[in-house]
Parts: C-alpha cells; sequence; structure tokens
C-alpha cells in the first residue's frame, strides 16, 4: 500500500500544503472549517506523519542512540530499561543496536547514526582505544556518553561502576571463607571490566598465592562452559577450591559444567560471579555475585547525555562511578572447619 503524503491531503482538502502543516502542528491561524476539511482528508487517506523525516529536514531529532555491547547478556538489557526510563522522561526516543562485540559492526552503526544526526549517543565501545570513531561524532555535534566506561578523556561524560573494588570485594569474601586457591575465570583482557576486576581480585589477595587464569574469549554462557571444563580437568589436588568470574553468564556456565561433571557447588568448588543478573538468584545454585545499578546506570548515563543536548553552552563533563556491593549466596556460602581445614 503506497504512503500517502501530505500534498494529497491538501489536494483532498482544497488548501495549501503549509495549512495541512499548520493544522497537523496545532496552530490557531486555521479557520475552524478549514481544520475540520483537513482533518477529514487525514482521516479519509489514512495519512500518517512521518515525524522522522519532519525532524531530519528541520535539522534536528527526537532520538538517542544506544549501541550496546552484547544485548544477549541481560546486564545490558536492564542498562537499556534505565535509559529508556530516563528518555521518556526527557521527551526522546531511545534507538537500540547491538555491536556484539564487534569493532567492525560497531563502526557501521556509529556512521549510520552520524549521518541520521541523532540527538547524542550512548555507548559501551568494543574498544576504548578506538576514540578517534567517538571523536567523529562529536565533530558532528552529537554528544557521546560512555556507559559502563570510565572516559579516558574530558572530552565526553561517563558513567561506570567501581571494579577494582568490585573484584576486591569478591577475594576479601573468598579469603573470608578459607579460600587460598582461587581462580579468575573470563576475557578478554582488552575489556576494562574484566582487567579492572582481575586487579581487585588481585588486590585483595595480598602476599598470598595469586588466583590461577582460566581466560576465556568472550562473556557468555558457552566460554564459562569451557572455563569449567579446565578447571575440573585438573587434579583435585591443583584444583581450585573458589572460582571469581568476570560476569554471572561465564559464573552459570562453570556452575553448569561442574554440575554435569559431579562437583559439588560450593562444597568442593565455590563460585561468586559479577553483575548479579535476575538469573544469578535463579540458578539451580544461587549465585554470589558483585551486583552493579544496572538501570542506574542507563537512567545516569541518559540524564548526562540529554543536558549536553539542552545546554550545550554551559554543560560540563562529569564521570560518575557508582559503588558495587557483593551479594552472597549459596554459591559461595561458608565452609566449615573441616573444609576450611582441608583447602589450607
Amino acid at each position: 500500500m503506497a504512503t500517502v503524503s501530505i500534498k494529497e491531503v491538501a489536494l483532498r482538502a482544497r488548501v495549501s500544503v503549509g495549512t495541512v502543516s499548520n493544522v497537523l502542528n496545532g496552530r490557531s491561524t486555521v479557520a475552524a472549517a478549514t481544520r475540520r476539511r483537513v482533518l477529514d482528508a487525514i482521516a479519509e487517506l489514512g495519512y500518517i506523519r512521518n515525524d522522522s523525516a519532519r525532524q531530519l529536514r528541520a535539522g534536528r531529532s527526537r532520538t538517542v542512540a544506544m549501541v550496546a555491547l552484547d544485548l544477549s547478556n541481560p546486564f545490558f538489557t536492564d542498562v537499556m530499561h534505565g535509559a529508556e526510563i530516563a528518555a521518556e522522561h526527557g521527551g526522546v526516543n531511545v534507538m537500540i543496536f547491538n555491536s556484539g562485540e564487534d569493532p567492525v559492526r560497531e563502526r557501521r552503526h556509529l556512521d549510520m547514526l552520524s549521518q541520521q544526526r541523532v540527538l547524542g549517543v550512548l555507548i559501551t565501545p568494543v574498544n576504548e582505544a578506538h576514540d578517534a570513531n567517538l571523536d567523529q561524532l562529536v565533530e558532528h555535534g552529537i554528544p557521546v556518553v560512555l556507559v559502563d566506561r570510565g572516559s579516558s578523556n574530558f572530552h565526553r561524560c561517563s558513567v561506570a561502576v567501581d571494579d577494582v573494588l568490585g573484584g576486591h570485594l569478591a577475594g576479601e569474601h573468598l579469603r573470608q571463607q578459607g579460600h587460598h586457591r582461587i581462580a579468575f575465570a573470563g576475557g578478554p583482557f582488552s575489556l576494562r571490566q574484566v582487567a579492572d576486576r582481575h586487579a581487585g581480585l588481585t588486590a585483595a589477595l595480598g602476599d598470598g598465592p595469586q588466583p590461577r587464569l582460566v581466560t576465556t574469549s568472550n562473556l557468555s554462557v558457552a566460554a564459562g562452559r569451557g572455563a569449567g571444563r579446565e578447571i575440573t580437568d585438573l587434579p583435585v589436588d591443583e584444583r581450585p577450591t573458589a572460582v571469581f568470574c568476570a560476569n554471572d553468564l561465564i559464573a552459570l556456565g562453570v556452575l553448569q559444567e561442574m554440575t554435569t561433571r559431579g562437583v559439588r557447588v560450593p562444597h568442593d568448588v565455590a563460585i561468586v560471579g559479577y553483575d548479579d543478573i535476575e538469573f544469578a538468584a535463579a540458578a539451580a545454585v544461587p549465585l554470589s555475585s558483585v551486583r552493579q545499578p544496572r538501570e542506574q546506570l542507563g537512567r545516569a548515563a541518559t540524564q548526562l547525555l540529554l543536558e549536553e543536548v539542552n545546554e550545550p553552552a554551559t554543560h560540563q563533563h562529569r564521570h560518575v562511578v557508582f559503588r558495587p556491593e557483593l551479594v552472597v549466596r549459596e554459591s559461595s556460602s561458608p565452609s566449615t572447619p573441616a573444609k576450611r581445614s582441608r583447602r589450607e
């Protein structure tokens, strides 16, 4: 079915295109009888206003874009929900894009968003070294806010969580439960979150044995199952008694593999994840996890973006850092004295 144009509405109502536009925009300069003819013509023809085209002709969209790192991860779904709430309050729409941790795909999204002249972009970049991609948006007058990332410069706002502290909380907890052989599962380390969480764990262990690295190529459940196989394949006397995972998806994969292989959690191996997604508490063995304020990240990032859009002359770039908190569940419950002695 062909799209009805504003010119066709004008012809049917026997008015000018400008008069139709005045009716659509609610201007009071149109006589009541003329307004009635225009509205009748719109109803008869089934005309639907193309707000996107109108906004682009005016040189200003009412849409912001969010480029997520991996929408298969519920963490980013929750962040997106927070962004949508703040955007709705600000009177704008949100378009969602998924880079899938692919820098080429991310670049295509950013090029398209630059051409469409969106109001601004919220992004968790694949590689923070590619700042030139984001700088190009800013050069085109499109503000950028980093989400779940700290900014390496003062030319854009950022909203993040103190992941070093998060790793430290997990490490302290596992040490307090008597664990000395601890593994860190996750990757790649080119992601700052992964590197920071590992750094926090290492700092918490102090002068004790450093964590065994079980590196993964991504942060998926499948990668977690691979990490679980690597750990359970170790001789029992070398096997870590606890695993801190870079996110909850890795932790769920490790838990699945260990359950399949008859390794008891937490009796044989304790597990702590990161993010505290909804599935963490609902796992067969409820997962301990370092909680991030996921929706709050999205809301705060969107509010910063809209501040810059609406008040560019007075806006000052800010870097907001939230504190994580540890949520302890069954997967890392306190050890009995006998188990603690065996681990030592």
